[in-house]
């Protein structure tokens, strides 16, 4: 099969995680009965396995999957063109990394994108949990990523109780014996107590460098970009009826070892505003009334960068380094030759670094999310 001049396109890979969510997700996707389940998350041009505890739902009882695809949980599916049948696509990458990824990022990082998107939809407040760095997972962990991520706000639940938020860092940082106390005794309240509720909007984008405490309200549709790790310290054990099992709160480790992986300075609201929110910075036109911001860049981080164009009239672009695309709001197609892929909000897909010139057509509008690897 010809892989030069085609387009990837992804469908639902739904991944099993320790809370609740996908309501959303389902509609997306077209089920009769949407709901709440421990299928949050869709894994977008995933290269990256999955890690869930043993008794965690096997991936062939998700019921959105319409395709027998054998791939480890957490690894895409994707269709190439207009093929009706899914493919591996870290199989894809790996036939052709210099066409898919770039001959520099092919040279640097091998067959993998070294970058991981997701679909986040919670119904519950997550976990309290915290990523290693990239210096810690490759000095203790003997992981090459660690796990610095970033959030881009899609939208908000119409039934939320009350205004949408995140936790981001500690505003009042614990001493390292008070915190190994707070989660050795799971005092839940103290924990909190730690955080402020940092309020978001709908288009907002947060960096979240490893080591930092998190965790994410609920009501938030979001699309996660992060480095290509499912490395986690989980130090809240209990949330939505599931308790985690040891295995799955210390990355296999104990608490001791994993209060390294802590951040304890404080995270003031100013701090939050100024090193973690990430205002757009206009990057280029592209056309007279069509543009792109830079939203995240190695000014943030080194890990990843992400970008965004508004498309306001038909708009012709060749890139030459690849990027995951996602929609976030109006329609319209993207042509390739003779080819059109009709696009509407929240369709997901691979732009390969040799794709060469493409188009984009908006009915009347198109919003499009880019998600780039780091520089090679």
């Amino acid at each position: 099969m010809n892989l030069a001049g085609q387009l990837l396109r992804f469908p639902p890979n739904r991944v099993w995680r320790t809370y609740q969510g996908g309501r959303e997700l389902d509609r997306l996707a077209g089920v009769a009965s949407p709901a709440d389940t421990h299928f949050p998350e869709d894994w977008i041009a995933s290269t990256t396995p999955a890690i869930n505890p043993p008794d965690a739902t096997p991936r062939s009882d998700l019921r959105l999957s319409s395709f027998n695809l054998q791939l480890a949980e957490g690894v895409s599916p994707a269709l190439l063109g207009n093929a009706p049948t899914p493919q591996n696509f870290a199989d894809l990458l790996a036939r052709d990394p210099a066409y898919f990824l770039g001959p520099a990022h092919a040279a640097r990082f091998g067959p993998v994108p070294q970058l991981l998107t997701k679909f986040l939809d919670p119904s519950i407040r997550l976990h309290f949990q915290v990523h290693p760095t990239a210096d810690f997972a490759r000095r203790y962990l003997g992981a090459p990523s660690g796990k610095t991520e970033a959030y881009h706000i899609l939208a908000i639940r119409d039934d939320l109780p009350h205004p949408p938020y995140l936790y981001l860092g500690f505003q009042r940082s614990p001493t390292r014996a008070e915190l190994r106390r707070m989660i050795a005794t799971q005092d839940i309240a103290a924990l909190e107590a730690c955080f402020d509720k940092i309020p978001v909007n709908v288009g907002e984008t947060f960096v979240v460098p490893g080591g930092v405490p998190h965790a994410l309200g609920p009501g938030l549709l979001l699309a996660e970009i992060m480095e290509p790790s499912d490395l986690v310290v989980r130090f809240e054990f209990a949330r939505g009826g599931y308790t985690l099992p040891e295995s799955a709160r210390f990355m296999g480790r104990d608490l001791e070892f994993c209060l390294d992986v802590f951040d304890l300075s404080p995270w003031p609201l100013a701090r939050v505003l100024t090193e973690a929110r990430c205002a757009p910075r206009r990057a280029r036109a592209l056309g007279p009334d069509s543009f792109q911001d830079n939203l995240v860049g190695p000014e943030r981080t080194p890990c990843f960068r992400i970008r965004k164009s508004y498309v306001r009239a038909p708009v012709t672009r060749r890139d030459n380094e690849c990027f995951i695309g996602i929609v976030t709001a109006g329609s319209g197609n993207l042509v390739i030759g003779e080819t059109s892929h009709a696009l509407r909000a929240f369709e997901k897909f691979f732009i390969p670094a040799g794709l060469g010139p493409w188009q984009l057509h908006p009915s009347p509008t198109l919003d499009l999310l880019e998600c780039l690897p780091p520089t090679p």
